[in-house]
């Protein structure tokens, strides 16, 4: 039986999202098949195991966790449940793949590259796929750049952080008065900001299994917007939108977005799983919005329940995930 380390937690404003995560991967997987080693991380970034402060060993190809009283715990791959920074960025990511541990999900560059919203976005146009018109601003920015750059854009727009998850830090803003506060509360996030157009239409999801060319999709999943944005209280309470899976769009849309997704996941080297998430306006055109590596993965959450429409329920999903990186 493999066992398979569980990380969980760990320093991010999504600490809480991963906690539910975890429980839920812990909760369905299979226990003939695969024995779960959980580690928390917590806000301050300590390691625990079975209550005890812990380490990863990190000479190559003796993967195993060191704990306060003494024992060595051997494991034969990890499984990232994180959400954020210092989790979904590719900083856990290098350092497993630095101690030869098989890593279930993407690695340190594609982890990094979907975390930064420019860079991801500049390597998806080159795959053909349109991608939002936006500017990046570095430190403080200048107001008189920025109240130019958002006149050119046009009003409403957004306000991002360029590396930052669930929505924190974003803003939607409908007139320049708004900015500055919006700007502020980006920086609160990251040294970079990104000032993007809103485009007009509905978010559509595509999940992606598996490592180029070998790629299986889930059904493109669709929001539907009572009004503002998909931000993180509306991710995690759906107080006033809903989730249509599949989503309520023509059959040959559907496998436009899927394509699209493909390419986006393999131009940005994704391995395992990830979300990609688009954008389809009125006029029925694709527009790349961002790539989850690590997307919420409860029961419920979208990631599955597009796996789930296929065919490949929870537990099943989990199996196909483990058994790319480790094997049967």
């Amino acid at each position: 039986m493999k066992i398979i380390l569980i990380l969980y937690g760990g320093c991010s404003s999504e600490y809480g999202v991963s906690l539910q995560s975890a429980q839920a991967v812990l909760e369905h997987l299979n226990p003939r098949r695969w024995q779960a080693l959980p580690v928390h991380i917590t806000r301050t970034g300590q390691w625990t195991c079975e209550g005890l402060p812990c380490v990863l060993r990190l000479d190559r190809g003796h993967a195993a966790l060191l704990l306060a009283d003494g024992r060595t715990l051997a494991f034969d791959g990890a499984f990232p449940v994180l959400h954020g920074k210092n989790g979904e960025d590719g900083t856990v990511q290098g350092l497993l793949e630095m101690a030869g541990v098989p890593v279930i999900g993407c690695g340190t560059l594609s982890s990094a590259l979907c975390m930064d919203k420019d860079r991801a976005h500049k390597l998806a146009a080159l795959t053909g796929v349109r991608v939002p018109r936006g500017k990046v601003f570095i430190g403080d920015g200048v107001p008189a750049k920025l109240e130019s750059c958002a006149r050119e854009l046009g009003f409403p727009l957004f306000v991002k952080p360029v590396r930052a998850g669930s929505s924190f830090g974003i803003n939607r803003v409908t007139r320049a008065e708004e900015l500055t506060e919006a700007v502020s509360a980006a920086f609160d996030h990251d040294r970079e900001i990104l000032l993007e157009e809103a485009v007009p239409g509905f978010e559509a999801g595509c999940a992606v299994l598996g490592n180029p060319p070998a790629l299986t999709v889930g059904a493109v999943d669709e929001i539907e917007l009572s009004g503002g944005f998909f931000d993180f209280e509306e991710k995690y309470s759906l107080k006033t939108s809903a989730i249509h899976c599949p989503a309520r769009i023509p059959p040959e849309k559907a496998r436009e977005i899927q394509q699209a997704a493909k390419a986006v996941y393999t131009a940005l080297d994704c391995r395992g799983f990830a979300r990609v998430d688009f954008f389809l306006t009125p006029a029925g055109e694709v527009v790349f919005n961002e790539v989850n590596t690590i997307p919420g993965f409860t029961a419920h959450s979208r990631y599955p329940s597009m796996m789930k429409a296929i065919g490949l329920d929870f537990s099943a999903l989990l199996d196909r995930l483990i058994e790319q990186e480790v094997g049967e």
